[in-house]
């Protein structure tokens, strides 16, 4: 119910739950960091152990070389899923308060702490849990739902640490709910978005008198019963499914957000307007748009790769990793067809609009009193 109101609200519940997420994930690496020097019940200094026995890769379809290689891509591809977050902070901007001055600052933080938490997580589950755990495996099979399939849990259990994993396990619960909170933010601004351009249904663009788009949050909303799949098959399958099909989304999405950004740049170029002009700047450009664009095409197209390797096929798997692989293109030219759009010549892009009422915006803008 809080996008229900206005996103004064939404960004003060989000900088609680958000907080939480943040200790958590200092939490937990700092565990690793003790635990690993010997700083738990069993006086175990296990240290980088699980890096040598059974090792850092993992095999998969195959030995030696080649196995590991493919274990490799399939994690890379699991780590494509959590590619979102620096993207949704773009969409506050509507609705935010001087945001030629908030949201650059927004971009550089969230850029530089989602590294740091990404990689330094990553590092910390390597640590407290070897690639072959039984009780790892269990989880996933058994389809446990929650932190049972934590690897920090895990080895919580195995050092013998009592509370600390109730206290994690609470943690983890707030952390989901603060993604389902920015998510149906994300997702329903996406369907504003669309509706005010004509390209969903116009009913979608009523507002309430805080402005909030309820029709596109109540819309949201019911996506979410498509969660009780689970009641006729296994949490981890549903799961799956979900983190296929986002996954490919997602990548895709950032493709069209890398290529957009290339011909905003050519435009730019073309009709002599400088970037340095502009409030906020990104460094090595149009190279690392090009490097983003490649990136994520290609991880597009190794999201399912697996169901092509001999006795791995499965219509499902398939079905849920490269749906939006088709349906993207069939959208996109479908609506130039249906709609008879063009793609408009880089000297004709329209790169002043509504700048002088932003302009005019930033002049009088007057900081609202605190509390």
């Amino acid at each position: 119910m809080i996008n229900v109101f206005a996103v004064k609200w939404y960004g003060e519940s989000e900088f609680w739950l958000a907080l939480g997420k943040v200790i958590l994930a200092i939490g937990l690496i700092l565990y690793t960091l003790v635990t690993m020097l010997g700083g738990n019940p069993l006086h175990d200094r296990f240290g980088f152990r699980y890096w040598q026995d059974p090792g850092a890769f993992a095999e998969a379809y195959a030995t030696g070389s080649l196995g590991r290689f493919v274990g490799f891509m399939v994690c890379l591809v699991q780590a494509s899923y959590t590619i979102a977050g620096p993207d949704y902070v773009s969409m506050a901007a509507g609705e935010a308060e001087n945001p030629r001055v908030v949201m650059p600052r927004a971009y550089n933080k969230v850029f530089g702490r989602l590294t740091a938490f990404f990689v330094l997580g990553s590092l910390a589950v390597g640590i407290n849990v070897p690639y072959n755990s039984q009780e790892l495996s269990d989880a996933f099979e058994q389809g446990k739902p929650g932190a049972a399939a934590s690897p920090y849990i895990i080895a919580m259990n195995r050092l013998r640490i009592g509370v600390l994993p109730d206290i994690v396990n609470a943690l983890i619960l707030t952390a989901c709910f603060s993604a389902g909170n920015s998510y149906v933010y994300c997702a329903s601004r996406s369907l504003y978005g669309l509706a005010l351009e004509r390209r969903a249904p116009r009913f979608l663009t009523r507002c309430m008198k805080n402005g909030v788009p309820i029709y596109c949050v109540l819309a949201v909303l019911l996506i979410s019963l498509i969660s009780f799949l689970q009641v006729s098959n296994g949490t981890s399958t549903v799961l799956q499914w979900f983190v296929n099909i986002i996954t490919a989304s997602q990548l895709i999405n950032y493709s069209a957000v890398a290529f957009t950004y290339i011909r905003f740049k050519k435009a730019c170029d073309a009709q002599g307007l400088s970037r340095d002009t502009l409030p906020y700047k990104g460094r090595w450009q149009p190279f690392l748009a090009w490097y983003a664009l490649c990136g994520c095409l290609v991880m597009a197209l190794m999201n399912g790769f697996t169901v092509f390797i001999h006795g791995n096929w499965t219509i499902t798997t398939f079905f849920f990793c490269y749906t939006m692989v088709g349906v993207f293109p069939v959208l996109y030219f479908g609506w130039k067809l249906l709609r008879g759009t063009k793609i408009i010549k880089l000297s004709e892009v329209d790169l002043h609009k509504d700048v002088e009422e932003i302009d005019e915006y930033t002049r009088n803008y007057v900081p609202s009193p605190p509390g």
